[in-house]
């Protein structure tokens, strides 16, 4: 990825649509993670001497796509971390699961804890030595085929909650192979050669760091989704 797509930016914030496979920081394979080809973008647009700041204040997993917020400052990088932590912001996700739920709408409250090992998180019903409490609400929105549309109110933030929480409740992400997979869709498979699954971020809300006002990110979904979407945030439709 050679130049961000981004959704909103101001001298506190960079808000960009990450695309599925794509890592947001480095890691051992030594792929260019997003950050750095942000900070380049900073650097190159407003002709900045010397060292660029831009850090990712949330994660998405390389396999996702949607709404990635970035802070330009580290007083911005504080406060919006801060709202993190506290659980003072909103995160809403699409999916595209293998199943029907037999329910329209449904809280999620499982114990997650990593297993380093298998590089996955672990699913209790209870609380485990080590774990921690995740919450997330389901909605589905739609079913075919023997799959439904959910959208996610992420109550919780811990890693792969999503696809673990989803995966337990035997309504696994489709094509998220790590988390008991039983379906395929060729056509993303094709495109990204595995690296993305049926996860979204679809919107982000966050109070903006100096101005004190909420500011909602929406991310249309990919086009190689395997459901034809259409995303309705408030009055507007978007793709």
């Amino acid at each position: 990825m050679t130049q961000p797509e981004v959704l909103y930016e101001d001298n506190h914030l960079l808000c960009i649509l990450k695309p599925a496979g794509e890592l947001v920081q480095g890691d051992a394979t030594g792929d260019q993670p997003l950050v750095e080809v942000c900070m380049k973008y900073l650097k190159e647009k407003y002709d900045k001497p010397g060292a660029v700041y831009c850090a990712p204040v949330h994660r998405l997993d390389r396999p996702v796509s949607g709404v990635l917020l970035l802070a330009r400052t580290d007083k911005a990088a504080a406060r919006l971390s801060e709202q993190f932590r506290d659980r003072k912001t909103k995160k809403i996700y699409r999916a595209v699961v293998e199943g029907i739920s037999s329910e329209k709408e449904k809280l999620l409250c499982n114990f997650l804890r990593g297993d380093k090992r298998r590089l996955k998180t672990a699913v209790f019903p209870d609380n485990r030595e080590g774990a921690k409490e995740a919450k997330l609400i389901y909605r589905t929105l739609a079913t075919r085929d023997g799959r439904s549309l959910l959208e996610i109110e992420l109550l919780t933030g811990y890693k792969h909650q999503i696809r673990a929480q989803l995966a337990y409740e035997r309504l696994p992400i489709v094509g998220d192979f790590k988390y008991d997979h039983r379906g395929n869709n060729a056509k993303m498979e094709k495109l990204l050669e595995g690296r993305a699954i049926a996860l979204h971020a679809l919107s982000l809300t966050v109070e903006h760091p100096t101005k004190r006002e909420p500011l909602t990110f929406v991310a249309p979904t990919p086009d190689y989704w395997p459901w034809e979407t259409t995303i309705q945030i408030g009055d507007s439709d978007i793709r």
